[in-house]
């Protein structure tokens, strides 16, 4: 069975702003990335080394909205992206806004929106063709028209 496996040392160099978040919480992180792109043969990514990347950025997409990035360790409590920020008496505006299937989560920061495009191509329908039909009732019979 071929997995990707979480290597913190090269997430963290690909990701240096992600340097604070010990390799335990990072590695939960990536658990939890599992959930939105299957780590088993059965994945839509077949090719490892590409799911690992993928992997990778959504682990970094999670940590960001787990608030690894702030100076705290906390999450903002912001749910969608920013659309409007006044700074006279603070003011944000969020919103998700109207995009189908989980995009609007996934663009809440840069990595989920990379994740996002990333993976265009693997959330499309897949057609398998039925396997022909070699029925012929009057072959090997002694019936004849």
């Amino acid at each position: 069975m071929a997995i990707a496996v979480f290597d913190y040392a090269a997430w963290v160099l690909r990701y240096p702003e992600f340097g604070a978040v010990s390799e335990q919480r990072a590695a939960l992180f990536f658990a939890e990335a599992g959930l939105y792109l299957d780590n088993t043969d059965a994945s839509p990514v077949q090719d490892v080394a590409m799911r690992l990347v993928l992997l990778n950025m959504a682990t970094a997409h999670i940590a960001a909205l787990s608030g690894a990035l702030n100076a705290d360790g906390k999450p903002s409590g912001l749910v969608g992206r920013v659309s409007s920020a006044s700074e006279g008496s603070v003011s944000v505006t969020t919103e998700l806004g109207h995009v189908p299937g989980s995009a609007a989560w996934f663009q809440q920061t840069s990595y989920g929106l990379s994740f996002w495009q990333a993976t265009k191509g693997y959330r499309s329908a897949v057609y398998v063709a039925p396997q022909p039909y070699n029925f012929e009732p009057w072959a090997g019979s002694t019936w004849r028209r």
